[in-house]
């Protein structure tokens, strides 16, 4: 003890935790007539011990204040703010009640900050052309003339309506010299097969084209719907429009050899139908335009296709999974006559092949019917008779040029 007394002066910085747990062990080592002359005070002594307890019972260090929030939370209270422009701190508080874990307004306004995003007054300034077009898109309708070529190089105009908000197009008619009164019937004809839902309908993009007369431009404003046209020479002002031509030349119409008008006006009325039920759209987030958005199809065992125009278009449906069908095996003929004039004998069939006898008809005789049991009872069921020259490998007594000599008994 005394030599480690001092080489902690000798250093002089004095005694180190581990030195001190030494020394207050080895105290109570000592004799008693050592014990009156201590190297250290009581209280110095005590403070070890302490020390001591303290370092047994160490536990890893928890920092001080609440536990982060997850980082689901952190990420959703982010999409909030993005996807919502217009919500405050306190908006998306109440919105995370009902969605995750509980957060103060003061934890949002942390959250955001450390993300980037300001507050709601200057995200709502922020506002991009895509988010205005696409919050505009369901008032809006396109309009466009498309022209197919036959095979007798004839030309043919379509005059066709798309719904930009849902994609879905309508085939209004098909015309090799479209006038100005016949846009406009056109025009009669699809108000009246939207009916109610053709008030939701305030703006309506076309072309500049002479066939767009002022009567045309009446019928819509009527319905309470202004029609915009486009700049001139300005196709992307009517971008839709004109990617549903390319999409349909494309898909259709140049994959075809066309006819006549008969013959253009079914090829797009099948092509509209599955465009606008069958054909899946990135816009929409590969749905269909007349898929409902919140049913989410549960997944079938068996995927079959629809062919429409020859094989062009392929629809594809889920179909429920069927019950495994287990048909009844009918006994095989054991042994039966041989062929005539060979001199063979029948052989009888063992009792577990034998034909069943119905009970419920005992008109039916045992070898021309099949039973099978069933909820109500049993059903004779025919059985095709089975001739024994198929059965045997024989065709009209005389023996195939494979099949082995199977019943000839030897003369000699």
């Amino acid at each position: 003890m005394r030599s480690l007394c001092f080489a902690g002066r000798s250093s002089g910085r004095g005694f180190h935790g581990a030195d001190r747990a030494v020394l207050s062990a080895l105290a109570r080592r000592l004799p008693p007539v050592l014990r009156r002359h201590r190297l250290v005070t009581p209280g110095t002594l005590l403070a070890w011990h302490r020390r001591l307890v303290r370092w047994k019972w160490r536990q890893t260090a928890v920092g001080p204040g609440r536990p982060p929030l997850p980082e689901e939370t952190v990420a959703l209270i982010q999409r909030l703010a993005r996807e919502n422009p217009t919500w405050g701190y306190v908006r998306i508080q109440g919105e995370l009640r009902r969605l995750a874990p509980r957060a103060a307004a003061a934890t949002v306004r942390r959250v955001l900050r450390r993300c980037g995003l300001p507050p709601a007054p200057q995200r709502a300034s922020q506002q991009t052309w895509r988010s205005f077009l696409r919050a505009q898109a369901h008032t809006l309708l396109a309009c466009d003339f498309m022209h197919v070529e036959t095979v007798f190089l004839k030309r043919f105009y379509v005059f066709f309506v798309m719904e930009i908000a849902t994609r879905r197009v309508h085939v209004l008619g098909v015309t090799a010299g479209p006038t100005g009164a016949w846009v406009t019937q056109l025009a009669r004809n699809l108000l009246m097969d939207l009916g109610d839902s053709a008030g939701c309908f305030r703006f309506l993009i076309r072309d500049r084209d002479s066939k767009f007369t002022a009567a045309f431009d009446a019928v819509f404003a009527g319905n309470g719907t202004a029609v915009i046209p486009t700049p001139p020479q300005c196709p992307r002002s009517n971008a839709f429009a004109e990617r549903w031509i390319r999409t349909a030349r494309a898909e259709c119409t140049d994959r075809l050899l066309i006819t006549g008008e008969r013959h253009l006006r079914t090829v797009l009325t099948m092509y509209a139908e599955q465009y606008n039920a069958g054909r899946a759209h990135r816009s929409l987030g590969l749905r269909a335009p007349d898929d409902d958005p919140d049913v989410i199809p549960l997944p079938a065992a068996t995927v079959r296709r629809k062919q429409g125009l020859g094989g062009l278009l392929n629809e594809y449906h889920t179909t429920p999974p069927r019950p495994p069908h287990h048909p009844q095996e009918t006994p095989s003929s054991v042994g039966g006559p041989g062929p005539p004039g060979r001199g063979s004998l029948p052989r009888r069939r063992p009792a577990a092949s034998r034909q069943p006898v119905c009970r419920c008809r005992p008109w039916a005789r045992p070898g021309s019917f099949v039973t099978t049991s069933t909820v109500g009872g049993c059903v004779a069921v025919p059985r095709a008779p089975r001739t024994w020259a198929r059965s045997r490998g024989v065709h009209r007594g005389r023996r195939l040029r494979n099949q082995p000599r199977l019943w000839a008994r030897s003369s000699r």
